[in-house]
């Protein structure tokens, strides 16, 4: 003859195992599966949202018909009118005393999970040394530089990069103008070409007009590649930036890229969530790679411009 389990079991069984389940055995199966030495636990509230599922349904099933529910109820009376012996009354109180006592200290205690809001800053513990003292080179043009700027600028072929030259070839077309610089024609670039029709072009002033120009690349960039994410103000509010699970950073916040040197920020655009170490992962990042498509100058312009659009200043590097 078959032994039939009561519902009361039945439904205490249930939600033990369905916590078992949620609580370990998911992350136990997360770290097999993604080969990381650590598991990946199921945030609390998604454990609260199964349990609450699994109690709905034992609910459904022990009231859908008298039968059941008697079934259900009758260990539930057969405790209160003492029909039991004094162990297991024991027991039964003990276990009660137990368990209320123990989701009381659980949800009490403090604990340490993930930040339930953005972090700052992620976790940079693989962060090689030698590129803490990186200085952008697009903010320091050399004597060089700004000489064959001068020079470019008299002979009518300044050099931009590739991303914007179509851009200015349909500005050029559009107004039949022929000096691409009145394209940008800031301050500095309008003192830069008077300065040059005067024939008197002093190295700061073209310095000045050269970061300009790369400024302008810079935001160019920043806006074909980041802005989607990033925003246009920098503040992590690009039409893209709901659809991730952590928000892009805010750099206007004065904790972000103000906090670090260039040589971080070089180094997290470089090698995007990718780079990240392993303890990041509660911070993952969906940030690309950006070392596979845009050169390391492209990098170091963005980078520019980022600093730029967020009226910030890195962090200059202790030893200095």
């Amino acid at each position: 003859m078959k032994s039939k389990i009561n519902s009361f079991w039945t439904v205490v069984l249930t939600i033990i195992i369905t916590y078992l389940i949620v609580k370990f055995a998911i992350p136990a199966l997360s770290r097999e599966l993604t080969g990381m030495p650590f598991p990946l636990p199921v945030p609390s509230a998604l454990i609260f949202i199964y349990m609450v599922l699994t109690l709905i349904a034992m609910f459904l099933l022990v009231t859908f018909d008298d039968k059941p529910l008697n079934d259900f109820m009758n260990p539930i009376k057969r405790f209160l009118r003492g029909d039991f012996s004094k162990p297991v009354r024991a027991i039964g109180i003990v276990l009660v005393s137990t368990t209320v006592g123990w989701y009381v200290y659980d949800i009490t205690v403090p604990k340490v999970a993930a930040p339930v809001a953005l972090r700052i800053q992620h976790p940079s513990s693989n962060f090689p040394n030698k590129m803490e003292d990186l200085q952008n080179p697009m903010t320091s043009p050399t004597e060089e530089q700004v000489t064959s700027f001068i020079e470019q600028a008299k002979a009518g072929e300044i050099q931009f990069i590739e991303q914007v030259v179509p851009d200015f070839e349909a500005w050029m077309d559009e107004t039949g103008e022929e000096d691409p610089l009145l394209a940008i024609n800031t301050p500095a670039i309008k003192t830069f070409r008077a300065a040059l029709e005067a024939d008197n072009v002093s190295a700061e002033t073209a310095r000045a007009a050269l970061l300009e120009v790369r400024m302008f690349m810079g935001r160019a960039l920043y806006a074909m590649n980041c802005r989607a994410c990033h925003g246009d103000s920098v503040a992590g509010d690009g039409p893209m930036a709901d659809g991730f699970k952590l928000r892009p950073i805010n750099f206007t916040d004065n904790g972000t890229i103000e906090t670090i040197v260039e040589g971080y920020t070089f180094w997290r655009v470089q090698n995007g969530g990718p780079g990240l170490p392993l303890e990041a992962t509660p911070w993952d990042s969906a940030m690309p790679e950006w070392k596979v498509s845009l050169t390391e100058e492209e990098r170091w312009l963005i980078i520019m411009a980022e600093y730029d659009l967020a009226e910030k200043t890195p962090r200059i590097p202790e030893k200095h």
